[in-house]
């Protein structure tokens, strides 16, 4: 009975609460999300068809975000914008974290001569500024949503690739690759099967994070006319096409621009909680 007695009058443990700050920004990216998936469910308007004589008519009951010079209403274009922004940024992501790991567990794996030459490379990659190297790799490419996310996932090649080195480098003195070694495991193998798969969490992490610069990336890419062509919607070709109504509509670049930056924040937040530091 004492044991009870001294259970029941110990303290409760407090519960972990979850941040406000993550609560919203999950709930930013679940919204986006759910426009590009579906954005019929959001709005009924064509995002490429304007209204006849609706040209220019500020945010209110009928257009939520008003509509451009041609008629387009504005909040559709947003809507329909998601789907084209996601995927290029998920693109970019794919293919910065795919080349990257492989270069970063080469490096790692081989050591010696192999490790000094790829990391040399990596180092000459990051002291270009990203936004020269995105655009020379579209001028080689041509212009495009597809080209412009393959442009920015090879930016992010290089800083993949150092994370997933020092990783692997970690990984690599643990007992457990040691012993399999030891036991006679293939070198190819040991990797595949124990270094990798442990040494991808970090990288996993990273992934998240750059997820949010892809997206800032293409945006910049669109804006400067490198991105999707007119009349596609995409984020950073609707603040290019509002910037010259900033006097009598300032809503057409505000609220795409607003939404890059909700997007942006919320993805560096969520990223930032699954990497497990805190913001």
């Amino acid at each position: 009975m004492s044991d009870v007695a001294t259970l029941a009058a110990a303290p409760a443990l407090p519960r972990r609460r979850v941040p406000v700050g993550l609560v919203l920004a999950w709930a930013v990216l679940a919204t986006v999300l759910a426009w590009a998936v579906a954005p019929g469910l959001f709005t009924a308007y064509s995002p490429v068809v304007g209204t006849p004589g609706a040209q220019l008519l500020p945010p209110g009951a009928d257009h939520l975000l008003g509509t451009d010079g041609l008629g387009r209403d504005g909040f559709a274009r947003v809507v329909y914008g998601a789907r084209e922004s996601l995927l290029g940024a998920a693109l970019a992501v794919g293919v910065g974290l795919a080349l990257g790991t492989l270069v970063g567990l080469l490096a790692g794996a081989a050591g010696g001569l192999v490790d000094a030459v790829l990391m040399r490379a990596v180092d000459t990659a990051l002291a270009i500024p990203g936004l020269l190297l995105s655009l020379s790799v579209i001028i080689l490419l041509g212009f495009g949503t597809l080209n412009a996310a393959i442009a920015v996932g090879l930016v992010s090649v290089a800083h993949f690739a150092r994370l997933a080195r020092s990783e692997v480098l970690r990984v690599r003195r643990a007992d457990y690759v040691e012993a399999a070694f030891g036991s006679g495991g293939r070198f190819g193998a040991v990797l595949v099967r124990h270094v990798l798969p442990n040494a991808l969490t970090s990288v996993l992490a990273l992934a998240a994070l750059q997820f949010g610069s892809a997206i800032l990336a293409l945006s910049t890419l669109g804006f400067l006319g490198y991105g999707a062509p007119p009349p596609t919607p995409e984020w950073g070709l609707l603040v290019a096409e509002g910037r010259d109504f900033l006097g009598r509509a300032p809503w057409l670049a505000a609220a795409p621009g607003l939404v890059i930056l909700l997007v942006v924040v919320s993805t560096e937040r969520v990223g930032r909680s699954l990497g497990g530091t805190r913001s």
